[in-house]
């Protein structure tokens, strides 16, 4: 009965970072990229972690405000389809245990899982709920947040700008930034109309470790696929030149698309299209 390996009776729960065994010095790399990549392997698929760049913003996300003295989550309701704001430490602990540091915070309820998708080859993201039907956030030009919607359109995107200090900064369509704001008799409210990214409008963003992976894995089958997309630097200076009596050659129809090619990522493509067709109008 010596030999048997004796079990651990301690709970665990999903999500749940394991502590793991110290290392000896002989297993570390010399050069320390694939032992990065081998203690990135041994994270629990399902823990909660930060993403690094937009890409790796999929799958089940968890969205909170750095707020004081509490911090907020954003929750959504099943009972009224709305985007509810939750203080996190409002309901205090039976035992009255001091609260978990900020950055290890990890959801309690369904209620804060939202579920984010992207269109293929798109920057844009669509958040939603991972409750209820699966709501779809939302910000009209107003600046006006709804969470009713079933289906997604131009009102249900949001581009995630990541911080140098690792916290998101999600923009709508319109250009504007959603926050948290504090309005008469000291309520807040969520909003999207904010022109510029201060504290209110930044947040941090959990996903889960195996949505990063599988986006970095993406990302490396489409570097080893395709190599980076070559422009005619030539061209593109032409494009952007007046010729004759300082007439420009790009209308406002072309400037419109040029704008829009630079969003879905495809810029390198409109701008060759673009120079064939100044060459071909040239020639005729």
């Amino acid at each position: 009965m010596g030999d048997d390996k004796i079990r651990s009776t301690k709970l665990r729960f999903k999500g749940e970072q394991h502590k793991k065994k110290r290392r000896r010095d002989d297993d570390h790399d010399e050069g320390g990229s694939r032992g990065k990549r081998r203690k990135e392997d041994n994270v629990d698929p399902d823990t909660w972690v930060f993403p690094e760049n937009p890409a790796e913003i999929r799958g089940p996300t968890f969205i909170l405000h750095p707020s004081d003295p509490s911090p907020i989550s954003l929750n959504f309701s099943t009972a009224t389809n709305r985007v509810v704001l939750h203080i996190l430490d409002k309901e205090k602990s039976e035992v009255d245990a001091p609260p978990p540091p900020l950055l290890e915070r990890t959801p309690t309820d369904v209620a804060q899982v939202w579920v984010t998708t992207r269109v293929a080859g798109a920057t844009t993201i669509n958040i939603r709920s991972g409750s209820g039907e699966g709501k779809f956030l939302s910000a009209n030009q107003f600046g006006i947040v709804s969470c009713d919607r079933d289906a997604r359109g131009p009102q249900e995107e949001w581009t995630p700008v990541i911080m140098p200090d690792g916290m998101v900064a999600l923009m709508n369509s319109y250009e504007k930034y959603l926050s948290i704001d504090e309005v008469a008799g000291g309520s807040i409210q969520l909003r999207a109309d904010s022109e510029e990214v201060g504290f209110k409008e930044r947040f941090w963003l959990k996903i889960q470790n195996k949505y990063k992976q599988e986006a970095n894995d993406e990302e490396k089958k489409k570097e080893g696929m395709v190599g980076p997309p070559e422009i005619d630097e030539t061209g593109t200076n032409h494009l952007y030149q007046a010729w004759g009596a300082g007439r420009s050659m790009v209308s406002k129809e072309d400037k419109k698309e040029l704008k829009r090619a630079r969003k879905e990522g495809r810029l390198a493509e409109a701008l060759l299209d673009r120079r064939a067709k100044l060459k071909s109008d040239r020639f005729c």
